[in-house]
C-alpha cells in the first residue's frame, strides 16, 4: 500500500464545540447514558435515581425476565419501510413508547419535569406527570407537553385527591392513571443510607459532595426552590424523605375508591401497578380505559413478579379492547419488541429517562428517545417485520421462551 493509499483511509472528525452534542455523541446505548449520569450526579442523588427497595431483587429480576426471551426471526421479508405508529387510548402515536411518571425529577436536573414533558412532545409521544413531581400539573400543561397525562396516588386527604383531579381535568388532561401499588412505602435502603431528602440537605456527605460535583449545585442554587409543586397548595412544604412522603398516601384505597374516581373523571382512565388477570378483569368491569402493567421498577414490593411475565396473561383476560402499557426494566429496544410481542400496546421508560435528563437535560431525553426508538426499527426489521401490528399477529412465533 502506498503513502497516499494511507491517506485516504485517514479521516479526522470535526471537533464538536457544543460540549452537550459531544456528549450524547458518545453515547451508543442506555449504559453508556447511565455512566454519564452518575459522573454528574452526586453519589446519593444517583442512589435515588439507580436504586430499588430492600434486597433489589425484582430491580435485577425485570432486567432478567425481558432478556429471557429469545429471538426466532423470519427471513426474506421486505422490511424496506418500517412503521413504528400505534393506537393507544384513541391516540395514534408514532411509535409505542411514553415516558412514565417520576417523582423528584428537579432532583435530577434543574431543568425536570418540564424538559422530560418537552423531549416527548418533540417527538409525539406520551408524558405522565407524577402526583410528587417538582413541577405542577398547569405549568406542565403550559410549557411541557400539548396533551400530558396525570399519574394519582390516592391521597388520605380525600379533597386533595378530588382537587388534584379537577385541576389535571381544568388543566386539559384527558388520561388519569392511578397508581395502586404504594398502600405502603417501599424500603428503599440505598435512600435511607445516603439520607435522600427533598428538597437536598447539606450534610457533611453532601458538602463533601459539592466539591466532587460543582457544575449540579451550582445548577440547583440557580434554578427555584424544590417542590411538590402539585401539592404545595394544600400542605406545607416540609423536609420530606423518599420513605415518609409516602406516609402521606393513603393505604386504606379499595375498589370504591376506584368506582368514586371514575364517576369524577370524565378523561381515559388507567390503573397502574403489578395487576394480576382477576384484579385487571375487575379494573375493566370498574370502567377502567387500560392497564398500565408496574412493579415501579423494583422501589416497591421486593420479589414482585416482572411486569413482562403479567402482560401475556392479563392479555389474555381482558381481551383486545382494553389498553395494556408496561414499564420496569424497559432499557432496549428489543426490550419494546418482546413486550409488543407478548400482547402489549406500549412500553414506558422511567429510570432510563432520568439517565438523560441527568446527563444532558432535554437534549439527553430526546437522545434516549431515538436510541430506544432506533433499536426497535432494527429489531423490527432483523425479525423480518414491518408494523407493530405484524409484530403481534407473529409474534409467539418469532419471541420464544427457551424454557418453554
Amino acid at each position: 500500500m502506498r503513502l497516499s493509499d494511507v491517506r485516504k483511509l485517514i479521516r479526522l472528525r470535526r471537533f464538536e464545540l457544543d460540549q452537550t452534542r459531544r456528549l450524547l455523541a458518545r453515547c451508543y446505548d442506555l449504559d453508556d447514558l447511565r455512566r454519564a449520569a452518575q459522573r454528574r450526579l452526586p453519589a446519593p442523588v444517583f442512589g435515588y435515581v439507580d436504586g430499588g427497595s430492600d434486597e433489589e431483587i425484582t430491580l435485577a429480576a425485570n432486567h432478567a425476565a425481558l432478556r429471557r426471551w429469545t429471538f426466532q426471526p423470519r427471513v426474506l421479508h421486505d422490511v424496506t419501510e418500517t412503521d413504528l405508529q400505534v393506537r393507544v387510548l384513541d391516540r395514534v402515536l408514532p411509535a409505542p413508547l411514553g415516558l412514565a411518571p417520576t417523582g423528584f425529577t428537579r432532583l435530577v436536573h434543574q431543568a425536570g419535569e418540564g424538559a422530560a414533558a418537552r423531549a416527548a412532545a418533540s417527538r409525539g409521544l406520551p408524558y405522565s406527570l407524577s402526583t410528587v413531581g417538582t413541577t405542577s400539573i398547569e405549568e406542565v400543561a403550559r410549557n411541557g407537553h400539548h396533551d400530558p397525562w396525570f399519574q394519582l396516588y390516592v391521597m388520605r386527604d380525600r379533597n386533595i385527591t378530588r382537587a388534584l383531579i379537577g385541576r389535571a381535568a381544568a388543566a386539559g388532561l384527558a388520561v388519569l392513571e392511578i397508581t395502586v401499588d404504594t398502600t405502603a412505602a417501599g424500603r428503599r435502603l440505598r435512600d435511607l443510607r445516603t439520607g435522600v431528602t427533598m428538597p437536598p440537605t447539606l450534610s457533611p456527605r453532601s458538602i463533601l459532595g459539592i466539591a466532587v460535583r460543582p457544575g449540579y449545585w451550582i445548577s440547583m442554587l440557580r434554578g427555584p426552590a424544590l417542590e411538590f409543586a402539585s401539592l404545595t397548595p394544600y400542605t406545607t412544604q416540609e423536609l420530606a424523605t423518599v420513605a415518609n412522603i409516602a406516609e402521606k398516601f393513603d393505604p386504606a384505597i379499595t375498589w370504591a375508591d376506584i368506582d368514586t374516581i371514575r364517576a369524577l373523571w370524565p378523561g381515559k382512565l388507567l390503573l397502574k401497578g403489578p395487576l394480576g388477570p382477576s384484579d385487571a378483569v375487575h379494573a375493566v368491569a370498574a370502567g377502567v380505559d387500560g392497564i398500565h402493567l408496574s412493579n415501579h421498577g423494583g422501589r416497591q414490593l421486593d420479589r414482585c413478579i416482572p411486569a413482562i411475565d403479567l402482560v401475556r396473561p392479563v392479555r389474555e383476560a381482558v381481551g383486545e379492547h382494553c389498553a395494556i402499557i408496561v414499564d420496569s426494566g424497559i432499557r432496549h429496544g428489543a426490550d419494546i419488541a418482546v413486550a409488543l410481542a407478548r400482547g402489549a400496546d406500549m412500553c414506558m421508560i422511567g429510570r432510563a429517562y432520568l439517565y438523560g435528563l441527568a446527563a444532558a437535560g432535554q437534549p439527553g431525553v430526546e437522545h434516549v428517545i431515538d436510541l430506544l426508538l432506533a433499536q426497535l426499527r432494527r429489531t423490527m426489521q432483523l425479525l423480518g417485520v414491518t408494523s407493530v401490528t405484524e409484530l403481534r399477529q407473529h409474534g409467539d412465533d418469532l419471541v420464544i421462551d427457551p424454557e418453554r
